[in-house]
């Protein structure tokens, strides 16, 4: 049997609070993307391989947790607008690898950079000097949470 602690609701429910604002905070910065110009999962493969390097259709499947076949959709549609392309595995001919194209990157940054923009006029905006410093330190434990 668990022992209850005085600590235990305050942790649930900042949990709650925690998840539902950081939820609301993601789908408020994928609206402030120009024009929609990528989906959550197109976003998310793109940094991937621009920041781990060329990767299988299966390998990109796994690290996003989702079948190679949806995989394949979302690559095609990348390769469709010139965001990714498909080069020969030389581990394995039968294969081939996804890299990140120039045009993917300049779209990546943009998208990033659309972000960024919203997030620093909205803290500008709205927060001050001493709200700033307290959010500093949400972030920083929020950054010790994740890295366990």
């Amino acid at each position: 049997m668990q022992r209850e602690t005085a600590d235990e609701p305050l942790a649930e429910q900042v949990a709650a609070d925690l998840s539902a604002v950081v939820g609301r905070l993601l789908r408020r910065l994928r609206t402030a993307s120009p024009g929609s110009l990528l989906t959550p999962t197109q976003r998310t493969v793109l940094a991937r391989l621009d920041g781990e390097g060329p990767a299988t259709t299966a390998a990109l499947a796994r690290a996003e947790y989702v079948r190679p076949q949806s995989m394949r959709l979302t690559l095609a549609a990348l390769e469709e607008q010139d965001f990714v392309a498909r080069t020969p595995d030389p581990d394995d001919g039968r294969q081939s690898v996804v890299v990140i194209t120039e045009s993917g990157r300049h779209t990546l940054a943009s998208v990033r950079a659309a972000k960024h923009s919203w997030l620093v006029q909205a803290l500008a905006g709205e927060l001050d000097e001493a709200e700033l410093r307290t959010l500093a330190e949400a972030t920083a434990l929020m950054e010790r949470l994740v890295e366990k």
